[in-house]
């Protein structure tokens, strides 16, 4: 049998969905409390938000796709993710590594859509904190043309909100938001 590119990612893909929990907080301890259920799903009059994974591809893909630049301006202070070389293999790879991340209880991913499902916004993670003082760290993203229109202003205020009402998080952290980037690198890590 010969390996094709897209091949070896599937079964390196498998071989990821099979892999025991590697740490305490992989369980939930230390990120999370053992009984505390993640949200999977909030509808709000404007839009929703649901945990990605493979049944998003598709529209999370067109998504972060459109925005490239603007993500790696606005998400990431990186030009790994997203860039012009990415395709449907590499967005399958992520959703399930997104969804199992969810099921193992290790981070959180959430698609924000239309209320009709049809479009993605953008997006919300969830993580667990490695720098002191923190004990989760908040991301999100919307399309360069949600935030020509103002939408990540709404989204961040919401989200701050949301976190503060349905998590267990005493101090969330939001890098490149209520935290400069420069001052989030000096935060150091966690003992």
């Amino acid at each position: 049998m010969q390996l094709t590119f897209p091949l070896v990612k599937t079964l390196l893909s498998a071989i990821l969905l099979s892999l025991p929990l590697l740490n305490a907080q992989a369980d939930g301890h230390g990120f999370i409390p053992a009984d505390f259920q993640p949200p999977t799903l909030v509808e709000t009059g404007d839009f929703i938000v649901k945990p990605l994974g493979p049944e998003l591809m598709e529209i999370d893909y067109v998504a972060y796709m459109s925005s490239i630049e603007h993500l790696q301006k606005t998400f990431t202070r990186s030009t790994s993710w997203p860039h012009e070389g990415l395709d449907m293999d590499d967005a399958l790879l992520d959703m399930q590594t997104e969804e199992r991340r969810f099921n193992q209880r290790e981070s959180f991913a959430y698609a924000v859509l239309t209320p009709d499902g049809k479009t993605e916004l953008g997006c919300v993670y969830v993580y667990p904190s490695k720098k002191a003082g923190f004990d989760a760290v908040i991301r999100l993203w919307v399309t360069q043309e949600q935030y020509d229109l103002g939408f990540d202003a709404t989204l961040y205020g919401w989200t701050q909100s949301w976190i503060e009402a349905a998590w267990p998080f005493e101090t969330p952290a939001y890098p490149g938001r209520a935290i400069s980037w420069s001052n989030w690198e000096s935060v150091p890590e966690a003992g």
